[in-house]
């Protein structure tokens, strides 16, 4: 299957995420990863894990829409905002993006998953859950029933979100969190680790493993970005 060039991506970025993605594309996907790219102002290496490293900034002539689909491999980095930037880029310039969906995760048939979104093993995705674009899962986690996802969402390891819930966009959810069914995390929330959330949170809210009250610090503000 490797040999066929629809099958043909391309990694962005060449940090630890795009060294993970690569290594989960290889070993337990269909998909072919032929290079990395990056933006000038942090190129540093021409080559990656044996591949060729190139400036974001050329892609469409070297490695054209048509031939080429995408991975955008960036973490949480600024609440999500700077995945969200390259994301957006590319799909206005109309590249397509493929997802991840480990071998090793349970999601039902009735569940939906957007593109641009990397699923890690041990996950459990249950009926009629729907997962936005641009979302990374990380491994272990328990999403209930009839919950949504939206865009450019972060979850680490071994949370539990429970049937009903909302994540909304940029979110940031920690190792270990708890979130009771029907709640709502509103845009741009940071869930601590460890953190239970039982009440519909705050936009733009740090919720700290100490206490399932906001904290004073706003998460914009944490991550040195203007409020939207």
């Amino acid at each position: 299957m490797r040999s066929n060039s629809k099958n043909n991506i391309v990694i962005i970025g060449d940090g630890e995420f795009a060294d993970i993605a690569f290594d989960y594309f290889t070993n337990d996907s269909k998909y072919n990863v032929v290079a990395f790219a990056v933006e000038k102002k942090f190129f540093t290496k021409k080559i990656f894990n044996h591949k060729p490293v190139c400036f974001l900034e050329d892609i469409e002539s070297v490695y054209p829409k048509d031939k080429y689909m995408i991975f955008v491999a960036i973490s949480s980095t600024k609440l999500n905002r700077i995945r969200r930037r390259i994301y957006s880029s590319l799909k206005d310039i109309g590249y397509s993006f493929v997802s991840y969906l480990s071998s090793h995760a349970f999601k039902s048939n009735s569940a939906v998953i957007g593109e641009n979104t990397f699923i890690f093993e041990n996950n459990v995705i249950q009926s009629n859950v729907l997962i936005g674009n641009n979302c990374i899962i990380w491994s272990g986690n328990h999403i209930g029933h009839r919950s949504e996802i939206k865009n450019h969402v972060f979850i680490s390891s071994h949370a539990v979100i429970s049937g009903y819930c909302t994540i909304e966009d940029c979110c940031f959810i920690g190792v270990n969190s708890t979130i009771a069914d029907n709640i709502t995390v509103e845009t741009d929330c940071i869930i601590g680790a460890g953190a239970i959330i039982l009440k519909n949170t705050k936009r733009n809210s740090i919720y700290p493993s100490s206490s399932t009250k906001p904290s004073m610090i706003k998460s914009l503000k944490f991550h040195k970005l203007m409020d939207d």
